[in-house]
């Protein structure tokens, strides 16, 4: 069974970006997470990692819809 929360490290890989972006994606909100414990540790979960993703697939889509690829009519 997978474990329901993920550290930022974890976070990282799936996404394969860095761990300090993923800590800049937490503090600023855009990807939910929490701190636990008394150190204040962070920890995503499972699920919200999944709905950043479905969200960028989403912007990313609206982007691509909003900044048509014009071909270089020099080309060809």
């Amino acid at each position: 069974m997978e474990p329901r929360f993920l550290q930022l490290a974890d976070v990282a890989e799936l996404l394969n970006v860095s761990t300090s972006q993923v800590y800049h994606l937490v503090r600023s909100g855009e990807l939910r997470g929490i701190k636990i414990g008394g150190r204040g540790q962070w920890r995503v979960e499972r699920a919200e990692v999944e709905h950043y993703i479905e969200r960028m697939y989403a912007e990313t889509a609206a982007w691509i819809r909003e900044n048509p690829l014009i071909a270089d009519e020099s080309v060809g």
